[in-house]
């Protein structure tokens, strides 16, 4: 895959279209920012078009608009937070593509940055409308797509754009693909994989792949519980995929001696702010749901997430939102923290227990798409990372 550095000569006074993925935790209330992690990680491919001469362009969305222009959505506070990260002006387009976002290109200077109204308030962003692409890429003279989080999807800014300007990886989606690698290509041994979440058909994908190459998958969340009630364990009146049992079965046919499961839980009766928590063992009783590992679980996981050459994890031990049920996740994150091997973290949710314990400095890789990351761990191709030049 060619990155930003293979064309470093050429940039100079060249106008450089670049995806990123600004989009930002932003507070409902006020409106700030809440969360700029995605826009530091964007920094280095940008301040490297800078530094050769280019005048960059950025092109992001943020939120759900649905095609329609709302004012909440807009990136111009995100700009305005990226000039404070970079100490220096970055200029705003109130929109991506007609007069006003062509004028402010032509303003450019070299060295220079440009922010790119929201790319969603166009609904043709999201259905790869070829038109809407091309009018995107006359803003640019290269395309380099820097937003490993949208990769999975082929839409005009990260697919169709890429179809009529040279196009190459920035730096972040250089270092996913090379950490992603490490777990598929020849992963170092032993590698536990941790999956959790509520849904095994959300990543079943993903975990049948990852089967094929780990030595142990370690199964929390409520996807367990299908996993168990098919080995006709009780799960009491814990989340359940029937649909699903059978899929189950069949992965712990091929794979059990991979698959480890909790022999622990910590439950409840129902959901609420002050639950009452019951720790029971591998059987849960009627009435109770099952919400957490437990301590017996967490200890088992730990020893082996330590002991690991290559961790991956993707998705929570339970209903961590709950402070009663953080438990488990947060001792997977410990110890995939102390594992002095290497470890990747997919993204969402499970990027967010880790920085909530701030260990974020304590693992090789976060994922900043966890969507992305579940996908190329599944082992599909990724549109918007096939449409770069080799």
């Amino acid at each position: 895959m060619k990155t930003i550095r293979d064309i470093a000569d050429g940039i100079a006074d060249k106008r450089v279209l670049m995806r990123v993925d600004f989009n930002v935790p932003m507070d409902k209330k006020n409106g700030e920012i809440t969360n700029d992690l995605r826009i530091r990680n964007a920094l280095p491919t940008i301040q490297f078009a800078v530094d050769a001469g280019a005048k960059v362009i950025l092109m992001s969305h943020l939120g759900r608009p649905d095609g329609e222009k709302r004012p909440e959505l807009s990136l111009e506070k995100v700009a305005v937070r990226l000039g404070e990260i970079a100490e220096c002006n970055v200029k705003f387009a109130p929109d991506c593509v007609g007069d006003e976002a062509r004028d402010a290109v032509d303003k450019l200077q070299s060295g220079e940055i440009l922010m790119l109204e929201n790319l969603r308030f166009h609904s043709e962003e999201k259905d790869n409308d070829p038109e809407f692409a091309r009018e995107l890429s006359k803003l640019g003279d290269f395309y380099v797509n820097d937003a490993f989080g949208t990769a999975h999807r082929a839409h005009a800014s990260t697919e169709g754009v890429a179809q009529f300007l040279p196009s190459v990886a920035g730096f972040l989606i250089e270092k996913e693909v090379e950490y992603l690698e490490k777990a598929l290509a020849a992963p170092e041994r032993p590698f536990v994989a941790i999956m959790g979440g509520a849904k095994v058909s959300d990543k079943i994908e993903a975990i049948r792949n990852i089967l094929k190459k780990a030595d142990a998958l370690l199964i929390g969340g409520a996807m367990a519980y299908t996993f168990l009630k098919y080995q006709g364990i009780s799960t009491g009146n814990s989340m359940v995929e029937e649909d699903k049992l059978s899929l189950a079965g069949e992965l712990l046919d091929e794979y059990g001696e991979k698959i480890v499961l909790p022999t622990d839980h910590l439950c409840a009766a129902d959901i609420n702010d002050d639950p009452e928590v019951e720790s029971v063992g591998k059987h849960i009783p009627d009435g109770l749901i099952g919400l957490d590992i437990g301590p017996e679980t967490a200890k088992l996981y730990a020893e082996r997430i330590r002991n690991a050459k290559l961790v991956t994890w993707n998705g929570p031990m339970g209903y961590f939102e709950l402070e009663a049920f953080a438990g488990g996740t947060r001792s997977v994150a410990r110890a995939v923290a102390q594992c002095e091997g290497i470890s990747i973290i997919g993204g969402g949710e499970t990027a967010e227990s880790i920085e909530q314990l701030d260990l974020q400095d304590n693992v090789s890789h976060i994922s900043t798409g966890g969507g992305a990351c579940l996908d190329y761990l599944a082992g599909k191709t990724l549109p918007g990372i096939a449409a770069l030049q080799d």
